[in-house]
């Protein structure tokens, strides 16, 4: 038996021979196939929640579910998902759309509109992509990116010389503090 004697390929994946005891295990799946990490400090909207109101957050977001209502969502990235469905303006740094979006879309960064996503309503943006498959009606308001003020150094008016001192009086200093 070959139990402890495993074959692996240049791709870390098991080979299986014909004398191995596991004969119906599967290869380690590839990290390709593997499901998205999901990560830290994003919501997600679940497909089942329908939320009325304003809405506002200071983490990402990824909307699955219904959202009637305004979306502030300044400094943040927002996603709306293939489920996701949004009536109302979206105010938030970045905006994925591949949902269902009736309203208005304000961004200070990138907004982008992916295959299968239908947005009625104006953006305003910085930069913006449409994917091929996308819909969208409305008209688009591209801004200039704002520009973080410069700050400059003020220089510091040079340290102005203290009175000279001769050797005896530094020396007579230093004795006092001992």
């Amino acid at each position: 038996m070959a139990m402890f004697k495993k074959t692996v390929d240049e791709d870390g994946l098991y080979i299986k021979s014909d004398d191995d005891d596991w004969p119906n295990m599967e290869p380690t799946p590839r990290v390709e196939t593997m499901p998205p990490v999901r990560f830290q400090n994003v919501s997600v909207i679940g497909p089942t929640l329908v939320i009325k109101g304003e809405l506002s957050a200071d983490e990402d977001l990824v909307i699955e579910g219904q959202i009637e209502g305004t979306i502030a969502h300044h400094k943040k990235h927002l996603t709306v998902g293939e489920q996701g469905r949004v009536k109302g303006d979206i105010h938030a740094h970045s905006v994925i759309v591949l949902g269902q979006l009736l309203g208005d879309i304000h961004s200070e960064g990138m907004v982008s509109l992916a295959k299968g996503a239908d947005v009625k309503g104006n953006i305003t943006c910085v930069r913006i992509a449409v994917e091929d498959g996308a819909r969208w009606k409305g008209r688009i308001d591209m801004q200039q990116e704002k520009e973080t003020p410069k700050v400059t150094a003020v220089p510091k008016e040079p340290a102005q010389p203290g009175p000279v001192r001769t050797k005896k009086e530094l020396q007579s200093d230093r004795a006092k503090l001992n």
